[in-house]
């Protein structure tokens, strides 16, 4: 089913980046110096979280062990801030929130000038890449409860800017996406800026990415939003419980969505994915328990790399059974058609032992061609929803009715005034296993060793049961003369690279995901 996927909703951190947070710079305020930002920001950080960003603070903080940590409270996706309340060395109480800027700002007593001098700081780092936090402080008494989160009145201590860098690979992911006819949209708690500035790094929106904020998404009109998805590239400053209503739009919008996932707030959006990935390395056991695959490298390229084989998948079914109706249409009418017009049996039942032990093993074992995650096959959006579409129906029939009727006058043509059957039979199946290797040499191109052998097998198999008088008394046939051979293969040949048709009307089939999970 993944191979059916046309949107990847996809996490940013970890996933398109390699999750691996360093701390590059600092932004302080008047009177801090950064030592002392950092050590503030740390005490906001809790060493056990598995958050990258505290790892990164408490590998950069040089910890005092006299400070004690009266409570806490933690970081959520919708409060975009985690406070701790401390008692310093000195015996008193300082509350230290780090979170998103605008969200610490919000709590500062600081003036518009001084929030809007804080923010250009912000953006100056966001649009180079970097994820950025802030942090503040404020003194509070000692008599004052610690099982109320202060939420107004701190100064700000400064900004703090870390680098993720992008993961090997995933630019040229993208570009397969993109080329495949895949869309892949970034959702990130991050800064629009920094989202944006990853976006371009990785190629998303082909060096214009369209960037909005969840917030900006839950606003206005079913059809507004639905012209916003159209077009998006990035959703930042998302929550986790957003996500579930951006999969219901993309797939109102006519989408098959594969979603990212690592955590309990995922697991809503993992449910209502056509596909549902769960972060192998940092993902939650709940969510690796919902999703329909877990992604055990938490690399976007290896979701692509699956979409291919997905996709390679399907294409294998569908010419494995282009093959077997193209060879049976004409196995079976023929055996039925020519005792109907009186004459002989064409095929005993050591004629049909024969041909199934050469079709059925190419049809399970030739067309397996492997897939490349750098190349991955386009699939149209507008596709039909069966396996083959009808110009595929229509061009597999009209080559099968072909050979029909050439085995049929050929078979007639052989069996002469004498009624020669065993003449006939030969030419008849010289005919169709010429045409059965043809179009397995069509259909696989070549692509490996196994079509090689299966048609090298199938040709050496006549030459064996038929030349060999021996052998053809046994299997109740007659050696041809070059005559025959001559007409059997010019007419099993020519009605093979019909095939050729079929192999394009295939490749221009886009089956949608209803159909394949019936067909699988």
């Amino acid at each position: 089913n993944i191979g059916r996927v046309t949107c990847i909703c996809s996490d940013k951190t970890g996933t398109l980046t390699e999750g691996k947070l360093r701390l590059a710079h600092t932004g302080t305020a008047e009177g801090v110096s950064p030592e002392r930002l950092i050590q503030s920001a740390a005490l906001a950080a809790r060493s056990d979280s598995g958050d990258p960003l505290d790892a990164a603070l408490h590998a950069a903080a040089n910890p005092d062990e006299t400070v004690q940590q009266l409570a806490l409270f933690p970081f959520t996706e919708q409060r975009r801030r985690e406070t701790s309340i401390v008692r310093m060395p000195d015996g008193s109480r300082v509350a230290v929130v780090k979170g998103a800027p605008e969200t610490v700002l919000g709590m500062c007593s600081d003036g518009d000038t001084v929030r809007e001098e804080w923010g250009a700081r912000v953006g100056e780092f966001a649009t180079s890449g970097h994820k950025v936090i802030a942090c503040a402080t404020r003194l509070l008494d000692n008599a004052a409860a610690i099982d109320v989160e202060p939420d107004r009145g701190y100064v700000m201590a400064g900004i703090l800017a870390f680098e993720d860098p992008v993961r090997e690979g995933v630019r040229e992911a993208v570009a397969s996406c993109r080329a495949a006819g895949i869309r892949v949209i970034m959702v990130t708690g991050d800064h629009p800026s920094t989202a944006e500035a990853i976006a371009l790094e990785i190629g998303l929106g082909d060096r214009r990415p369209v960037v909005i904020s969840a917030d900006q998404l839950a606003t206005g009109s079913d059809q507004t939003r639905a012209n916003t998805l159209a077009t998006v590239d990035v959703i930042a400053r998302a929550a986790p419980a957003q996500k579930l209503a951006l999969v219901r739009a993309l797939q109102a919008a006519g989408e098959i969505v594969a979603v990212t996932g690592d955590g309990v707030n995922d697991v809503p959006a993992l449910q209502a994915a056509d596909i549902g990935i769960a972060m192998g390395e940092r993902g939650t056991r709940s969510a690796r328990e919902v999703a329909a695959i877990v992604l055990l490298d938490d690399n976007f390229r290896t979701i692509v790399g699956a979409i291919a084989e997905g996709r390679q998948l399907f294409r294998n079914l569908q010419l494995s059974f282009a093959y077997i109706l193209m060879v049976h249409i004409p196995l079976v009418l023929s055996a039925a058609i020519i005792p109907l017009a009186g004459y002989p049996l064409l095929y005993l039942p050591i004629h049909i032992v024969w041909l199934e032990l050469i079709i059925h093993p190419t049809a399970l074992l030739v067309f397996q061609d492997g897939a490349q995650a750098q190349n991955l096959l386009r699939v149209e959006r507008d596709g039909p929803s069966h396996f083959f579409t009808r110009n595929a129906w229509l061009a597999i029939t009209a080559v099968g009715l072909l050979v029909t009727a050439i085995v049929v006058v050929a078979y007639g043509f052989s069996l002469g005034d004498v009624e020669n059957a065993n003449h006939a039979r030969a030419m008849a199946l010289a005919l169709l296993i010429i045409f059965s290797a043809t179009i397995t040499a069509v259909l696989s191109e070549f692509k490996t060793a196994t079509s090689r052998v299966a048609v090298a097998g199938s040709i050496a198999s006549l030459l064996l049961f038929v030349q060999i008088s021996a052998v053809a008394r046994l299997m109740h046939l007659e050696p041809l003369h070059l005559g025959d051979w001559l007409l059997a293969a010019s007419g099993g040949v020519s009605a093979g690279l019909a095939a050729l048709v079929v192999r394009q009307a295939v490749r221009g089939d886009a089956p949608k995901l209803e159909t394949q999970r019936a067909v699988l």
